[in-house]
């Protein structure tokens, strides 16, 4: 080819490139911030709190676990100690036993000893009191026998419940630290509203509390007539009343500060009749009862996983340490969606029929947005 011929095809493709080549893309717009209505950021704030709960729960599951440990080791320290007292003793009366059968130690058996004693009397007496001092020696070492294993025994459960103990106490740093976790989770989105933004919140949750509310007093699922409380059940609503304005904390048990079942279980407590510490085990192994039969004192538990309880007052409403940054308050009943009830208090100690409120199992309906309300634009 030509050298002419070549630069007459280069030319060529250049300028077919040139016309080919596409032209610029023309410059996409960012897309505008996402607008959230206030129905999206409740739902979403109501969520972190509902695992924040859940999570604080679960660490109070473990610190009682870690409670009981602890009173478990030290009981078996002290069994220990006591053990190894008695094994020192056992050793002692047995190696007093030794030397004295030491030298005792004769070849002449006790039939010839008999024989040539001169009171006869006397040498079967004697001879009474060896075999009792044989008997005494066989027991000894039975009970030697005895203690140290026993106090091996002991040596190995403590062992165990040390390691237990440990265990649980590195389990407890973990639920800890999921709680602040989910905390923060709460803390940002908080942060992110402006101060309209948590105030429409504010009144739109409180308009979904309303219609909820409302919704079951008229489904006939509580009793038309209030029933009194027990003797123990008014005292454990005078103390639960007596907290009324103090914050919530998670994880505390008074006497400032109170978590749900905190305060449930301290009230029961200072009725004179204990209940377990968690809104679930309180769930699990109190008796139940129905939403009809509530009479004050009893407790409200809510959400499927049972990760809130709150103790009722009456009239359709009950005392609750609600979530963080709020305090003990009186509430409508309907303010989650309810799983069930329990009675701390049944001296029949029968769980019942405690049908969960299968109606109230998804959280309460929202209010519907007016008309024109315009979206909220989540804060940057």
């Amino acid at each position: 080819m030509s050298g002419r011929l070549l630069r007459l095809v280069c030319t060529a493709a250049v300028a077919a490139g040139t016309v080919l080549a596409p032209l610029p893309a023309a410059a996409v717009p960012e897309p505008e911030p996402r607008e959230r209505s206030v129905a999206d950021l409740l739902t979403d704030l109501q969520r972190l709190y509902r695992e924040a709960e859940e999570a604080t729960e679960t660490y109070n599951a473990t610190e009682e676990k870690l409670r009981a440990k602890r009173a478990e080791v030290t009981r078996l320290d002290t069994e220990l100690s006591r053990a190894r007292l008695s094994l020192h003793d056992s050793r002692g009366a047995a190696g007093r036993l030794a030397r004295q059968q030491y030298q005792s130690v004769t070849d002449i058996s006790p039939y010839v000893r008999l024989l040539l004693a001169h009171d006869p009397q006397h040498a079967l007496e004697q001879g009474h009191v060896i075999g009792q001092l044989a008997r005494e020696r066989a027991q000894r070492v039975g009970a030697l026998t005895g203690a140290e294993r026993r106090a091996d025994e002991l040596a190995r459960k403590a062992r165990k419940a040390l390691d237990d103990q440990l265990t649980l106490a590195a389990r407890q740093k973990e639920d800890r630290d999921d709680v602040r976790d989910k905390l923060t989770g709460v803390e940002e989105l908080l942060a992110s509203l402006t101060a309209e933004q948590l105030t429409r919140l504010a009144e739109f949750e409180e308009k979904g509390v309303e219609k909820a509310q409302q919704e079951l007093t008229t489904s006939g699922a509580l009793a038309d007539e209030e029933r009194g409380p027990t003797a123990e059940g008014e005292k454990a609503l005078e103390y639960a009343r007596r907290q009324l304005g103090k914050p919530y904390e998670w994880g505390a048990e008074g006497p400032r500060t109170y978590d749900c079942s905190g305060l449930t279980s301290q009230a029961w407590a200072h009725a004179g009749s204990p209940i377990p510490r968690t809104s679930q085990e309180q769930w699990a192994r109190l008796p139940r009862v129905d939403l009809k039969d509530l009479r004050p004192g009893d407790l409200v538990i809510y959400f499927p996983e049972a990760t809130h309880v709150a103790m009722y007052v009456g009239k359709g409403h009950v005392i609750e340490a609600p979530r963080t940054g709020e305090k003990v308050k009186v509430s409508p009943i309907a303010s989650h969606p309810i799983l069930g009830a329990v009675r701390p208090d049944d001296p029949s100690g029968a769980r019942g029929t405690g049908r969960p409120a299968t109606t109230h199992a998804q959280p309460p309906a929202l209010p519907a947005p007016d008309d024109g309300q315009a979206p909220v634009t989540e804060a940057r």
